[in-house]
């Protein structure tokens, strides 16, 4: 079964039942939301978010509450070894997420590996895995998707091997899985016209069976490019056909795919890029 959604927001009064009311709008059975503004800590008490309300309104509609997926805040960097105090923020905003996650009851949370800033990239890898260490705990639910960058300036994570390297190094292996973003790894390098081969590589070295989340990015930027510049479906370089194929993908069968493009002149386009990828057929997006 297809399951496909995108990036909702979360905002009051609502909060989570807004965010299903959102995604059940654009007909989706997969959505991503941040539990707060994902460029700060400042969270909302969880008794304040309509949990209940919304859990119940997604599992009424037919959909499972393992394809709510939660983002961590780009704030955190445990990969930053040049300031020990962003590396130690980053460990206390990453466990609040983590109990917010399991509060709400979704399975899964995508993590940004992080920027080394120009510090030692092999020394960085190590101290990301070296923060998981210290803040997962056996008794947790929650599994950590480190998700595939692009490259952008310092970024770790641009290779499989790098994600591979950092999630060798978590003890609690169990507790650790892959979010593959089309955008990124297209602008890191990869060939997604030869997408079989991308999978082949990827179950190689991390193994599929670490992937839990996608997300269907175009790229306004060419291959790599190394800049992550999303763009609409059919409308960046990578294209309708390429994308069409990831979402279909057999060996990605039950694996949500979330969609994170461009508002079109402040509208949401998300509507319509699911309904093209249910027909398999791209159409402009009259926005």
């Amino acid at each position: 079964m297809l399951k496909i959604g995108s990036h909702v927001s979360m905002s009051g009064p609502d909060y989570i039942l807004g965010s299903v009311n959102e995604a059940l709008a654009y007909k989706a059975n997969a959505l991503m939301l941040y539990t707060g503004a994902p460029q700060n800590s400042f969270r909302i008490p969880v008794e304040r978010l309509k949990i209940e309300e919304g859990i119940s309104k997604w599992k009424e509609s037919g959909c499972d509450v393992s394809d709510i997926i939660i983002h961590c805040p780009y704030i955190i960097n445990l990969a930053n070894t040049l300031k020990p105090e962003t590396f130690e923020s980053g460990k206390e905003v990453l466990r609040r997420e983590i109990d917010r996650t399991m509060a709400i009851g979704a399975r899964y949370m995508v993590l940004h590996p992080g920027s080394s800033l120009n510090g030692d990239v092999d020394e960085s890898l190590k101290q990301v895995a070296d923060g998981l260490n210290e803040v997962l705990r056996e008794d947790d639910s929650v599994v950590i998707c480190l998700e595939t960058m692009s490259g952008k300036g310092s970024e770790v994570g641009r290779t499989f091997e790098q994600i591979k390297t950092i999630i060798d190094n978590v003890s609690l292996k169990d507790k650790m899985g892959v979010c593959l973003d089309t955008c990124h790894i297209h602008d890191a390098g990869y060939n997604l016209n030869d997408f079989d081969s991308v999978l082949k590589q990827f179950d190689e070295i991390i193994g599929l069976k670490s992937l839990y989340v996608v997300h269907v990015n175009d790229s306004k930027n060419v291959k790599g490019a190394h800049k992550d510049r999303h763009a609409n479906i059919g409308y960046g370089e990578i294209g309708f056909a390429a994308l069409n194929k990831v979402v279909h993908h057999p060996l990605l069968d039950n694996i949500p795919m979330i969609l994170e493009t461009p508002y079109i002149n402040s509208q949401s386009p998300y509507g319509y890029e699911i309904e093209n990828f249910r027909n398999g057929e791209f159409r402009e997006i009259p926005l």
